[in-house]
């Protein structure tokens, strides 16, 4: 029987020849995450379960980035659980203050996840790993307990849709216009339980961070996960992070897909969800008349060292419109560092931003940039729902770093390429 990519790699972790769409399987499962969150809750389940170690302590990762430095009582004492139990079960991937970053861009750039891995993580973007050609989708906390003390999960196998990218990006168009793209032409419930499964010769014109990118938002469509096939540059990113020997699997030929949608890249331009859902894009040079109070860069979802390198491009030598607050949040300690070396932090500061540790803070409106009433907010984060970053009656737009920082200096939504 043919098979997507997504389906032979859980196939394999099934210990079966084949699997097709709809089908309940039991798969084991080489990384099991959460967060400063999930993980108290997961737990809480754990214990309750009765479970007393993990299936391996390797394979457990825990990553404190949601409210880490704690910004409150109940954010230190959801850290603590995590903590204890870290310790109790000697837990080696375990990410706390002065090592932390935002978890989705840290296991990556460890390599701790890698190609041909079957992932769960207790947050819905844990579905970005399959950038690196991985299964990766998020779960419940109670799914991470019984994850984390069998090494196994349940799963509905996934049928597809093939999206095919053809051409290549023009000048500051990125990975975020691509997938802000597709889910504008087919809704937020368009890969509702499905893979997003992309492929075509404008797959080698984007780079690792672009599809980081693209499969972190998989979910804003619906999608079960979203996976990329592994290449040259894949290879070249894995090279020197990889903790263990990654496998490739590849889609038959025959595969079969729900449905294919094309995508060229050589038409796209910088695109902006409106609220209060990503599917409700729009060109960027369309919000001229939006006026924004504050933008953010950062996020699991643009954190990453080519957006910090975007912002710069824009920022360096100008400075932030007058009564717009800028965040700049890199996304872990390593990008947050060579921001510093190369000179980034010091051009962000003296164009009137503000550059925090990492953290996801800002995004769920957590802290770190929590939005008061009416108050507009264009970010590089992934969610643009009511009550999002702050009071119900504020707003979100979702857009690149390049965009983002552009609208920054004009202090309306902006076209990167005008400025």
């Amino acid at each position: 029987m043919a098979m997507t990519m997504t389906q032979k790699i859980l196939a394999a972790h099934a210990g079966m020849d084949e699997v097709h769409a709809g089908q309940l399987i039991m798969a084991d499962v080489d990384e099991v995450l959460g967060n400063d969150i999930t993980t108290p809750v997961a737990v809480q389940a754990f214990e309750k379960a009765g479970f007393t170690d993990v299936f391996d302590r390797d394979r457990v990762n825990i990553v404190l980035d949601h409210f880490v430095p704690n910004k409150d009582i109940k954010a230190a004492r959801q850290s603590l659980t995590c903590r204890k139990f870290a310790r109790a079960h000697a837990i080696t991937n375990f990410y706390d203050v002065g090592k932390m970053g935002i978890e989705h861009a840290l296991l990556p750039e460890q390599g701790i996840v890698t190609a041909g891995d079957c992932i769960i993580g207790a947050d819905s973007h844990t579905c970005t790993y399959g950038a690196l050609g991985a299964f990766s989708t998020g779960v419940g906390s109670t799914d991470m307990a019984a994850g984390m003390a069998t090494g196994k999960a349940w799963f509905k196998v996934p049928d597809a849709i093939r999206v095919v990218l053809k051409g290549s990006l023009r000048e500051r168009v990125t990975g975020k216009d691509v997938i802000l793209h597709l889910i504008g032409m087919i809704g937020v419930d368009g890969a509702l339980y499905q893979s997003l499964e992309f492929t075509g010769e404008g797959v080698k014109a984007l780079s690792m961070d672009d599809r980081f990118t693209i499969c972190n938002m998989a979910i804003e469509a619906g999608a079960k996960n979203g996976i990329f096939p592994v290449d040259e540059k894949t290879a070249a990113y894995m090279k020197d992070r990889s903790q263990r020997p990654y496998r490739i699997y590849e889609a038959d030929e025959d595969a079969v897909y729900q449905k294919t949608v094309e995508i060229n890249l050589d038409e796209l331009e910088p695109t902006v969800s409106y609220p209060h859902l990503p599917e409700n894009t729009h060109p960027a040079r369309e919000g001229k008349n939006i006026r924004i109070e504050q933008v953010v860069i950062g996020s699991c979802t643009n954190g990453r060292m080519e957006d910090m390198e975007a912002a710069y491009e824009v920022l360096h030598g100008k400075h932030a419109a007058e009564d717009v607050r800028v965040i700049i949040i890199p996304a872990t300690m390593q990008v947050y560092k060579e921001c510093i070396v190369r000179g980034y932090t010091t051009a962000f500061i003296d164009a009137g931003c503000v550059v925090s540790t990492p953290t996801c803070g800002p995004c769920l409106g957590g802290y770190m940039g929590v939005l008061a009433e009416h108050e507009r907010c264009i970010s590089t984060t992934n969610r643009n729902f009511v009550g999002r970053m702050g009071h119900v009656t504020s707003e979100v737009y979702l857009a690149s770093p390049y965009t983002a920082a552009a609208s920054a200096l004009t202090g309306y939504i902006t076209d990167p390429r005008e400025v």
